[in-house]
């Protein structure tokens, strides 16, 4: 503690002097004894000179109000202009909705199931050279996106075979779909009961792959079989029409390195599906109507096939789909058509 003291002077004046007591003293000592122990304190080292500038310049500026427009441009000169996503495109449907069934058609019969499958080999002789196939309008109208993919799966293979090895093992590829088509063929012609030749050694893994889905396939009623819509002209030869589970199916067998468990690692499998069964439903070389399908995809290592089941919902989608590509197709040749000058 401290208090004021006078003390008498020669002119008479009073003097008052500052005394202390000892516990001022005291906390002094202990104040001084802790700031010693600390060390300097931080603010010991801040530039004073350019704090006080800089508290001064922000003093003296005039503070303008932000708008949501102000603080866009102010971000897109700072980080660039927004990017926004791309919208969900508006649904396509065709200009013309062709029927998926023909339903003028006579309905199956008791003895529908009857009698051997029959097979139409497609002959281009006879009218057909300048009907496009299903398989021609799909690859005319891939997208940009499956082009690119594409484009990049054959610069990859190209680049760890070769160009060479690259050809040989799309010609493999080609062989052994064939010599798979035939073992499948044989099979469904005989039946699964009914003995037959021994399958290739090339195919012997897909035909394992399958071997669990040709117990659900029978009543086979055409097998490799050509399908024509006469109305949208386009034809196709389908794999094989029979019955899965007892529902009469469009059944087209695929082979696959990779797996493909979901029905979109098929691509334009169901839209070419769909476009057979639809063929097939106005093609009066068949007496019947199909509205389902099958994608059945094998593998090489004899691992379990995957069928991918098209109900007729389904297959009215896809149906729509490609009557989309159909139109996609028609407009694209029309185009590359040079005009005649008169």
């Amino acid at each position: 503690m401290f208090f004021l003291k006078r003390l008498p002077s020669a002119g008479g004046i009073s003097v008052r002097m500052l005394q202390y007591t000892s516990l001022t003293f005291g906390f002094l000592s202990a104040s001084h004894r802790l700031s010693s122990r600390r060390g300097p304190s931080p603010y010991s080292l801040v530039d004073s000179e350019r704090y006080i500038s800089l508290v001064k310049s922000v003093m003296s500026s005039r503070v303008t109000s932000q708008t949501p427009e102000t603080i866009k441009a102010e971000d897109e000169h700072m980080f660039g202009p927004i990017v926004k996503a791309a919208s969900k495109p508006e649904t396509r449907l065709p200009k013309t909705m062709h029927p998926f069934l023909h339903c003028e058609d006579t309905p199956e019969t008791l003895d529908f199931d009857s009698g051997p499958p029959i097979r139409i080999v497609l002959n281009r002789d006879q009218g057909r050279s300048s009907i496009p196939s299903v398989t021609r309008i799909l690859q005319a109208t891939l997208s940009s996106e499956q082009l690119f993919y594409l484009e990049r799966w054959k610069k990859r293979m190209v680049a760890e075979l070769g160009e060479e090895g690259f050809k040989e093992y799309t010609k493999n590829l080609f062989r052994q779909g064939k010599l798979f088509h035939s073992a499948l063929e044989e099979v469904l012609m005989a039946g699964n009961d009914r003995p037959h030749a021994p399958h290739p050694t090339e195919v012997l893994g897909y035909m394992e792959s399958v071997s669990h889905i040709l117990e659900d396939v029978g009543a086979a009623r055409a097998i490799e079989s050509t399908v024509q819509h006469d109305t949208l002209n386009y034809l196709g030869v389908v794999d094989c029409v029979a019955r899965y589970r007892g529902v009469l199916c469009v059944i087209d067998w695929k082979t696959s390195d990779k797996p493909k468990p979901f029905l979109s690692n098929t691509y334009d499998n169901p839209i070419q599906v769909a476009a057979y069964a639809g063929a097939l439903n106005n093609d009066g070389k068949y007496k019947y109507q199909v509205q389902n399908g099958l994608i059945v995809v094998a593998y090489k290592n004899g691992s379990p096939a995957h069928a991918h089941k098209l109900n007729s919902e389904l297959m009215s989608e896809y149906w729509e789909k490609w009557l989309i590509r159909l139109e996609e197709y028609i407009e694209k040749r029309s185009s590359e058509v040079p005009s005649v000058s008169s």
